[in-house]
Parts: C-alpha cells; structure tokens; sequence
C-alpha cells in the first residue's frame, strides 16, 4: 500500500531555498553589505549544532568576530537553581515553565557581550540561544535556526545536545527530554514569537551536512500557502517496549528497529513541515503554522479557547504482534493546571483501525472492584515484583476494527496486545500516569516510570462496567443518510471537547469546516480525493491511513474515492473542536 512518509507543500517557482553553508553565508553577506549591516545575530533554537554553526562562519568570512551566545548564560547552578520548581525531582513530570529566555540570561554578563560588539570595528557574528534578546537593542542582520523537536529528540539520544545553560548532553535522555518539553522548548518558543518580524532569514539545519536558508518573505509565504490547502505533517515512528509489527509491514518502515510501537502522525507541535522548493526541501517544526497563521489554520473560535495551539492529536499505538500497553490514568483538567501549569487535559479515545481475533482494550474497572485494594495490590507489584492481576479490577472489552472506545481522563484504561489504534486525542500526550507495565523493562533496559500515588489522585471510581458499556463504547448514531453515503457521529464523550463523525460512501461527500480546524484520516479504502468546490486549492490526494489536517479558512469541500478505490467504499474520520453553535 502507498503511505507518504514525507508530506511536502509544494512552494512556486518565483521562490526560492539556498543550501550549503558557502551559498548561505555569500547570501549573508550580500545582504549585510547592502543593509550596511556589520552584526549579523544568529539565534538557535535548542538543540541546534552550535559548534558547526559557528565553524562554518569563521571558514566563510575573513576577519570576523563570532560571539557565542551561551557566555552570556547565568552560572549552571543559578539556573539549575532557577529553573528547580518548573523542573522538579519528579522523574518524568515537571510544570511548564512561565520563565523566558532574558531570565536565562546574566545581565553583567550580557552588558560586556554587547561592549565588545559595539567596540568591534569589524563584522561580529553573535549565534546562539538567546543571541536575539541579547542583540534586541542593536541593528543586525537576524537569523532563526530553526529545528524540528524530532530530530532534538534524536540528538538528544546521541548525547548531543545541553540544556539550556547548562552542560548537561550526558544526562539521560528522559531527563534532557523533560528539560525540553517544560522549559527549553518553551523558552526559545517565545523567543522566535517574540522576534518574529524582525527576523530575516530562517534557516533549517535538522541535516547538517545540509543546511537551507530561505528568507522572511519566503518563509511567510510558504506558511500562508500552507493554510490555504489541505495539507499533512511528517509523521515520524518510534519503537516501544509493548510495539507491534503492523505499521512496519503496512508502511514499509525500517527493518532493523525491534517493532513500531508510535506513529505521531498529527502532533502540530511534534511534528515538521515541509516545504518543496522544486525538489529542495526546507524542514520547519509545524507548531510554526499555529504560531504565525492561528486564526487562519485553527479558527477564531478555537484561538479564544486553546490561544496558539493546536488542540487535537492523531496518533497510532500498534500492539499487533505486540504487547499491552501499560495500565494507565490521565489527570483531571483541575489536576493538570495545578500540578503541571497545563490548561487543558490529556482526553483520549481509541480508534480500532484494525485488531486481531482476539484483540481486547481494558476500560474503566469491574462493578466489583475494591479500589482500596486494587491500590494496594499495584503497590506490592511495584515494591515485590509480584504480578498484578489488571483483569481482576479493570474490565476487559473484545475490541474489532472500526470500533470506538472513549477515555475521558480520571478513566483507567489500557489497550490489550492485537490492535492497532488510532489514537484520537486532546493534545497533551506525556501526562500519562502508570500503574501497572506488566512487571517489563523499557527500551533502556530499565523499570518504566511507575506513578500509583499520582493516579489513586485521579482515578474516576465510579466508571465501572455498566456505566462504561453505557457511555463509552460505539457511541455510534447515524446523523443522515443518502443513497450512496452515511454519516455517522462517534464520539468523543460529553465530557471531552473532541468531536468525531465518519462517513461512509462511494460517492462524493461534501464538508464544511465552519470556522473551525478539521483533522481527518482515511479509516477504509485506498485513496481519497479532497477538492475545492471553488477550485480554491489544487486537489489533495490522501492514503489509507493518513493523517491531514483542512485549516479552518477553507471552508467548504468535499472528499471522494480516488484511484484505486473509485467504485468502491471508503471511510473517512473527521475530529474538530465541539461547537454547539456550528455543529
């Protein structure tokens, strides 16, 4: 089956993307010179190489003084000090932090950087983290190194990237990964919204031994582009202790890696974009698109109630030939704000894209389930080994393909090995609270985090099997119908702010966005068509399982079988922020 793992918007001819660090920095130069610039201001998001950064700008200009940002940073400790209660002990948890990138910054520090560039005669270079809030009150040429958060992720994998401010690459990398998700990426977040009109150029160094720079102009352009079409991110796939064998078969994935346990293949703010300058492409974090163009992509609506994010996940979870997930809560949205600075909360649904015979999910617990003991008995599991029996207190449902199970948090729930889910979600996706892994090992070779005390907190004990048959399995209601499709309402739960409806047909279905950002995935069939009644975006052709997102400006369109599906049935699953007054 075809799969598109590399989704590109397609940018015109009349616009164009250099590569290689010797065309890059000739650019620079050029537009120096012509602004009658000396300091150029190069600022680089977390995980960016600053090292080869700056080699390339000593190797490409004669007599210049480069400047690295990070001497300006406070003392390691007095940031580790600073940074304490955002960061906290907990070993996966912290609070997204309020701290901005001038806090990072030591003002004594700062004050002599700018001294030697003012005193400097010649051109400076100053790169780095923080490089913009330290150059802010100076003319400069400005430029954004950009990186996408997966490819932070790797490198931080390969022991390559420091926190901000710190020297740090060694530490594990839950523990880089925490400082990313609540701090650092937070900060240099600010930074590129706060920055983002002065800035002119953007460069994109995910592969370093191919560097890209396209100018401001380009860069918005190719945004707006973005959110005037259907379009996909770049869905990326990860391993896992529990991971299945359906994506690599379906999706043609690596051989070497053990299984795929992850796809997100719809997490703006995980996921890149890319942009297609005639067969060069220039890869961006897609959170950029929410950042810079929300009204446009997400609607009015959905701007007042979540700001500049995006609320809605797609994932995929495969067990098939795997093993079950762990035994889990999500916190409730009260919970969240105050342990974790989060405004809403982690809501869930499973998708049964397909499922083997007996394939099964655990949702909600037994009508009989004693929850004093069921903590205990997760307690003496985690302390003595023992075995846990889940089936003892959660129920067990048989799960097959295109059912739909709804997980509003506070609900213990679990997919069981033999399905392959599409997770469809709020955005949070870290707020997992364990209780029970199934006495295994993660992919480091150590006991996954465990967090009973933190669930017993939110545990919903109420959402028992009667209540669960009752109000969170195939909530299926056929809306309306016609001779050659039907619509159906699936989800999510009243308590959940996610919206569902699939629809099934041969024919041609006609969609309208109402002001609010659709996400949508083929569930059955081969191909679809999404078309513009208007012609207003060139025709966008999707496949089984992907994942697009139709920005909330379009407006109507419509979706047919395309390819090797027409003439037959398909089945598309469309997500979007409830709204009484639209929907």
């Amino acid at each position: 089956m075809e799969y598109n793992k590399y989704p590109a918007i397609r940018i015109p001819e009349t616009y164009s993307c250099l590569t290689g660090w010797k065309s890059i920095w000739e650019e620079v130069a050029r537009a120096a010179k012509n602004s009658n610039n000396d300091l150029i201001v190069m600022e680089c998001y977390q995980g960016v190489h600053l090292d080869q950064v700056i080699d390339s700008v000593r190797a490409s200009f004669n007599d210049v003084l480069v400047i690295d940002s990070r001497e300006a940073f406070r003392p390691e400790q007095e940031i580790t000090d600073l940074t304490y209660p955002d960061i906290t002990d907990d070993r996966i948890f912290g609070r997204l932090t309020s701290l901005e990138m001038k806090d990072l910054l030591d003002e004594e520090l700062t004050g002599a950087l700018l001294n030697r560039i003012r005193q400097h005669s010649g051109m400076v270079c100053l790169a780095g983290p923080g490089a913009l809030e330290i150059a802010s009150s100076i003319d400069a040429l400005r430029i954004f190194a950009d990186m996408a958060r997966w490819e932070i992720q790797q490198r931080m994998r390969r022991k390559e990237v420091d926190s901000l401010g710190l020297r740090n690459s060694g530490d594990p990398f839950e523990t880089l990964y925490k400082r990313g998700y609540f701090l650092d990426w937070r900060v240099c977040d600010k930074v590129k919204r706060k920055f983002f009109d002065q800035i002119d150029y953007w460069l994109d160094t995910n592969d370093p031994e191919s560097p890209k720079l396209i100018s401001h102009d380009t860069f918005e352009t190719a945004l707006e582009l973005t959110v005037s079409q259907p379009f996909s991110v770049v869905p990326f796939f990860d391993p896992g202790p529990w991971g299945g064998q359906w994506m690599r078969d379906k999706f043609d994935l690596d051989k070497s890696a053990p299984n795929y346990a992850w796809c997100f293949n719809c997490v703006p703010e995980e996921n890149s974009l890319l942009f297609d300058f005639g067969g060069t492409v220039f890869e961006t974090p897609s959170i950029n698109t929410v950042f810079f163009k929300p009204d446009e992509l997400l609607g009015k609506s959905v701007r007042r109630q979540f700001g500049e994010e995006f609320p809605i996940r797609f994932d995929f979870l495969d067990t098939i030939q795997g093993g079950n997930l762990s035994l889990q809560v999500h916190p409730l949205d009260e919970y969240i704000q105050n342990e974790f600075n989060m405004s809403y909360t982690q809501d869930e649904s499973y998708y049964m894209l397909d499922a083997d015979k007996d394939a099964c999910v655990y949702l909600g617990l037994r009508e009989e389930a004693d929850g004093q003991a069921m903590i205990a008995d997760l307690e003496r599991a985690r302390l003595n080994g023992q075995d846990f029996q889940a089936e003892k207190y959660s129920e067990s449902w048989p799960a097959k393909k295109h059912d739909h199970f709804l997980i509003p948090a506070g609900t213990v729930h679990c997919s069981g090995k033999g399905c392959m889910v599409l997770e469809i979600s709020a955005t949070p996706y870290i707020f997992t609270f364990k209780l029970w892994d199934w006495g295994r090992l993660g992919m480091d070779g150590k006991p996954r985090p465990i967090n009973i005390e933190r669930g017993n907190e939110v545990i919903q004990w109420d959402r028992r099997s009667g209540w669960v048959k009752d109000n969170l399995i195939n909530r299926v209601e056929v809306l309306d119908e016609g001779e050659d499709w039907r619509e159906e309402r699936t989800g999510l739960h009243q308590l959940e702010f996610i919206e569902t409806r699939r629809h099934w047909h041969t024919g041609k279905v006609q969609h309208d966005t109402r002001g609010t950002v659709n996400v949508l995935m083929l569930v059955e069939g081969e191909q679809a068509i999404v078309e513009s009644p208007a012609a207003e975006f060139h025709p966008f052709v999707v496949n089984y399982a992907e994942a697009f997102i139709v920005p909330a400006r379009t407006g109507k369109y419509s979706i047919r079988p395309f390819g090797r599906s027409q003439g037959k049935e398909i089945a598309t699953l469309k997500a979007y922020v409830r709204d009484s007054n639209n929907h």
